[in-house]
């Protein structure tokens, strides 16, 4: 019994020092953000910086309305992306998880071979731009490349194989209810652990994508969070390589650089970190079960 105690009391201390190492970098990163960029440059990261100052969120502020459009852009395309993703990718993997379906292994296999070969970079383009004209809406930063992947297909119609008995099914055959009827009210409640674990990846994906709106967007009114962050950085380091120009540096002297780096990194991470206690209930679980073979 006693040993018992100690090795509950060993795994307690680890699950604490990884809660730490995971928790103090963030921490650490908005300590900075709040920091003076003086005080940085002299004594570098602290987690108790010498001086206060918000110039970091001032300076991504200027133009507060932007950065409230791209947030408003990035929660409609995660939340539409990730409902719909889910709907499509649950629709798929269901007929090719029942043993009863004659297209059952010509459609695995045409899912499985998407995650091995791809048409390339430019007939990719060409296709949401030509074929679908999906260039300046914001249909192109939720269809092109997020909305169906064939990975999580695989770990769902995984899931529905080995996890959803067959005799709940041919009950309700045997009641009257249609193919349907059985999904939306048997499958789908049953499979609430990978609904959940695919969800929190489509989630992930959507609110950290900014390719697509780097490659499908000229229209700044459509930018998602992550792209006008990166592009507010990538303007930082433009100046900063080029501030032998007499009115760069004058900019530069005045601009919080390195803290504004710090900023962007907690205004990107804030509104998904929220979603995680939604998701972990059934992430262990929905990822174990889906991953094994079929």
């Amino acid at each position: 019994m006693a040993s018992q105690n100690k090795t509950h009391w060993l795994l307690h201390l680890v699950f604490l020092l990884i809660a730490c190492t995971t928790i103090l970098p963030i921490i650490l990163v908005f300590m900075v953000s709040v920091t003076d960029e003086t005080t940085i440059t002299q004594n570098g990261y602290s987690f108790f910086p010498q001086k206060i100052s918000f110039e970091a969120y001032k300076y991504l502020f200027l133009d507060s309305m932007t950065i409230i459009r791209a947030y408003g852009v990035t929660i409609l395309i995660t939340v539409v992306g990730t409902i719909v993703g889910l709907m499509l990718t649950a629709l798929l993997a269901y007929p090719i998880s029942r043993r009863d379906f004659p297209y059952k292994n010509m459609l695995t296999f045409f899912v499985f071979f998407t995650m091995l070969f791809n048409g390339g970079l430019v007939p990719w383009y060409l296709v949401f731009t030509k074929l679908i004209p999906l260039k300046d809406t914001i249909w192109s930063l939720i269809i092109p490349g997020l909305l169906l992947n064939g990975f999580f297909v695989l770990i769902m119609r995984t899931f529905f194989a080995t996890s959803i008995p067959m005799a709940i099914i041919e009950s309700a055959y045997m009641d009257g209810a249609s193919e349907s009827r059985i999904f939306f009210r048997i499958v789908l409640p049953l499979s609430t652990p990978v609904l959940a674990t695919i969800g929190l990846f489509n989630t992930l994906g959507y609110w950290n994508d900014w390719f697509n709106s780097l490659v499908f967007l000229t229209d700044s009114k459509y930018y998602s969070l992550q792209y006008l962050l990166n592009k507010i950085l990538l303007n930082i380091q433009f100046l900063s390589q080029n501030s032998r120009n007499t009115n760069a540096s004058q900019i530069m002297a005045t601009l919080p650089t390195e803290t504004v780096r710090m900023a962007m990194a907690i205004i990107g991470i804030g509104p998904i970190v929220l979603a995680y206690p939604f998701f972990q209930k059934y992430f262990v679980k929905g990822l174990t079960v889906g991953a094994v073979k079929g």
